[in-house]
């Protein structure tokens, strides 16, 4: 349910927004945080009882803390990179390339996705790993709504952005993956 819920916000909601106003509304950026709390309700239910105890050997805990706190840090520097009012719709007259969004197109998302590993090596579970599979799902919504958006909005400069910057991590998969459609 969380999923269709934010294919119809990211998908319906927000791309209207996008087209209509070149922005999100509040009440369209208030739903995207809606679904991602609604997100972290749903990861929250299945720690285990003694939470916040971690299981695992203590090399696998440290790794997992400094996942977590690191991908924490790494999320709210991308955001202040950002300003606070682009990372959530409400502007978007600029298109950053350097810092973080020189690295990924994404850096929010990546480095929030280590706070997700980070949880799920802290208390693994069927659960912890299902809302990692839910996390990227969403997520991927989410940016493949704001991807078509950058894209009418900055066209050709946005599309070479794409050929020079992974829209995760990794290999650049060059200009074919931001063609207009």
């Amino acid at each position: 349910l969380l999923l269709v819920a934010a294919l119809v916000i990211f998908r319906l909601v927000v791309r209207r927004d996008y087209r209509r106003k070149g922005r999100l509304t509040p009440f369209s950026s208030l739903l995207e945080w809606l679904i991602f709390i609604a997100w972290a309700s749903f990861m929250y239910v299945g720690l285990p009882p003694d939470w916040p105890a971690s299981h695992g050997p203590p090399i696998v805990r440290l790794v997992a803390w400094v996942f977590f706190g690191g991908g924490a840090a790494i999320t709210v520097a991308a955001i202040a990179q950002l300003g606070l009012r682009r990372a959530h719709g409400l502007e978007a007259n600029v298109l950053t390339q350097s810092g973080f969004y020189g690295v990924t197109r994404n850096p929010q998302i990546v480095a929030f996705a280590l706070v997700v590993i980070g949880s799920v090596m802290l208390w693994p579970s069927w659960h912890a790993l299902g809302s990692v599979a839910l996390y990227a799902a969403i997520a991927h919504t989410m940016v493949l709504t704001e991807e078509e958006h950058l894209r009418g909005k900055h066209g050709d400069k946005y599309v070479h952005y794409c050929g020079r910057v992974p829209r995760y991590v990794g290999v650049r998969r060059g200009s074919h993956e931001a063609a207009p459609k």
